[in-house]
């Protein structure tokens, strides 16, 4: 007979719950029925040792915490800034960010030590400012120069992220957990935390590249006004009848005015709005979707309503062909090549500037094999994968 794990049923309840996975789904980790899981937590049986091993796998916890007498202190959660009829947080939303405030807590723990300096700008100003005078600070403390988003950066975005890491800004990027819990775009787009030694930014990268570009400048006001939280429907549309926390729209503003620049906004010609190729063109030049370009043009009242509806409507039935045509090449890629190279996806989720800094801790016996391995999801005899990315 296989020998019991005599667990505590309140906190293998608790790590079932703060995973927010239902019965039905955790049992079938297992292979046992609902009922008998429910047993579990209720005290009146108990698992084998590795089917607790199994479960604290599956909610990604260490297998010993379930032998606490109470569940213990987790992260405090982040704030969520999203509207109240967002869809509610599912497990791989809850993994991702604790997995970021995990690496968070790290990497702060080691600046600490090593008494780091704080970075100047985090909390620098407050939803009380400009989001002007904000989106302008953002511009010179990153040196961001737009006329040269091209190589060899790869695009806006990649370039955004080169020039946050290079402040001292975390840049995690995913759109999975694993292979079968994907993320939900639906739940959320990105988050921050803004610690004043070592801010975090999540991107959502199910997001096509334009939107994660709005998301992540969304998200360095986050840092600016030192406002931790979960961030989601980033990008501004006139149907959204429910309005936004006032973080976000603050957030919106500064980003807009990054990316697309009053006066920049006003110079354009105005046939640029005649058409939608028009519309994609400049708009794939700034690094914006059209829906964004499109909001913005006509906040500035450069076009009038009946125009935006028009090229909006153009812009959607564009945006539903593009996608199909994204998951059919993915399809074919995923045929022939077998998908993104499993590191590349990796040094992504963890962030370059994050790898580099474990990588240099574990080479120069800082930190132990198991942390670094634990910290970058990786085995450490593959480390040398991850620095070929590098």
């Amino acid at each position: 007979m296989a020998d019991k794990a005599y667990i505590t049923p309140k906190v293998l309840q608790w790590a079932r719950e703060s995973a927010r996975m239902s019965l039905e789904t955790a049992a079938a980790k297992v292979s046992i029925a609902p009922e008998k899981l429910s047993e579990w937590e209720a005290g009146s049986g108990q698992p084998t040792i590795k089917q607790a091993e199994t479960l604290a796998k599956a909610y990604k916890r260490p297998f010993a915490i379930f032998f606490l007498p109470e569940a213990p202190r987790d992260f405090t959660p982040l704030q969520d800034f999203r509207k109240k009829t967002a869809k509610p947080l599912g497990t791989a939303s809850v993994f991702i960010i604790r997995e970021i405030q995990q690496k968070q807590a790290w990497i702060r723990d080691v600046f600490e030590n090593n008494n780091e300096s704080s970075l100047p700008f985090v909390g620098r100003f407050s939803i009380q400012d400009d989001p002007v005078k904000v989106a302008n600070d953002i511009l010179d403390t990153l040196q961001i120069n737009k006329d040269n988003y091209s190589i060899p950066f790869d695009g806006p975005i990649n370039k955004w992220i080169y020039k946050a890491e290079s402040r001292g800004i975390f840049i995690s990027k995913t759109s999975f957990i694993h292979t079968r819990l994907k993320l939900d775009s639906e739940e959320i787009q990105g988050f921050t935390i803004a610690d004043p030694y070592a801010p975090f930014v999540f991107i959502n990268s199910k997001d096509w590249k334009t939107s994660q570009l709005f998301t992540l400048v969304h998200e360095l006001a986050h840092i600016w006004i030192a406002e931790s939280g979960i961030s989601n429907e980033i990008e501004p549309e006139l149907k959204h009848k429910e309005k936004l926390h006032p973080v976000e729209l603050f957030c919106n503003e500064v980003a807009a005015n990054a990316l697309m620049p009053m006066e920049e906004m006003q110079s354009l010609d105005a046939a640029v709005f005649n058409s939608l190729n028009g519309v994609l063109k400049i708009s794939q030049k700034l690094g914006v979707s059209s829906f964004a370009f499109l909001f913005r043009a006509l906040k500035l009242q450069i076009i009038t309503l009946d125009k935006y509806r028009k090229l909006k409507t153009l812009a959607d039935s564009e945006y539903k062909a593009f996608l199909q045509r994204v998951d059919e090449k993915k399809a074919k890629q995923k045929k022939q090549e077998g998908g993104p190279d499993y590191y590349l996806l990796q040094l992504n989720k963890n962030g370059r500037l994050f790898t580099q800094i474990v990588l240099d801790a574990f080479r120069g016996g800082f930190v132990e094999p198991t942390m670094a391995s634990s910290l970058l999801n990786t085995q450490v005899n593959k480390f040398s994968k991850l620095e070929a990315f590098l």
